[in-house]
């Protein structure tokens, strides 16, 4: 019997069920099987596994805004005008490097590097800039795993940010691995590479009310 699309988006929807409700949060497989699940699955391939991204917590869910729309704001868009401009800035975009698939939580592309805004899933093309927001359940896979991939691929800065210590730990590529440039917390101001056009204010990230 031949199936329909949605009759198959619906058997992989069940087939990630049952492999994923099954294990902490990750299982062997491919990239392909990884590609094949439906976008809300929120999985990513990583080190020859299918890991399924944490649920977001409240303090993880506001940090992500808050960065995404201080940078935002500021940087995503064409360069020229009043703000600094020249970069794409987006949120939970499927990420392919080499034959592995991230979704970061905010990933940057220098206009100069990418004229048009990204399109499809996943984007292969390599990010110049990507931030993630660090989870309890998932700390080891953005510090140790996604930081060797994301170096190995060649992204030029990577930024950690931690809610829960209320810190930002800003990167930057070199031959050897990730130099940290720049690490603060709640209450400092900074001009964090390679956004340093523009003061960021590390608080609001973690609830602090940005300035009017």
């Amino acid at each position: 019997m031949r199936l329909t699309e949605g009759q198959r988006r619906r058997r992989r929807s069940a087939a990630y069920d049952v492999g994923m409700s099954t294990l902490p949060h990750a299982r062997p497989g491919t990239l392909a099987e990884a590609l094949a699940l439906p976008e809300d699955a929120r999985v990513e391939f990583v080190g020859g596994q299918i890991v399924q991204k944490a649920a977001p917590s409240a303090e993880h869910g506001h940090a992500q805004r808050a960065l995404s729309t201080e940078l935002g704001f500021r940087f995503s868009r064409r360069s020229g005008g009043r703000f600094p401009g020249g970069w794409w800035i987006l949120v939970e975009v499927d990420v392919q490097l080499g034959g592995e698939l991230f979704r970061p939580d905010i990933t940057g592309w220098r206009r100069e590097t990418m004229p048009a805004l990204p399109k499809g899933r996943p984007v292969a093309t390599r990010p110049d800039w990507i931030c993630e927001i660090v989870s309890a359940s998932n700390a080891r896979i953005d510090r140790v795993e996604k930081m060797r991939a994301y170096h190995q691929a060649g992204v030029a800065h990577y930024w950690l940010v931690d809610p829960q210590e209320e810190t930002l730990i800003v990167q930057r590529h070199s031959a050897a691995g990730y130099v940290t440039v720049l690490a603060a917390a709640r209450g400092d101001t900074v001009r964090p590479e390679p956004f340093e056009a523009a003061e960021l204010k590390v608080g609001v990230l973690f609830g602090d009310e940005p300035d009017e």
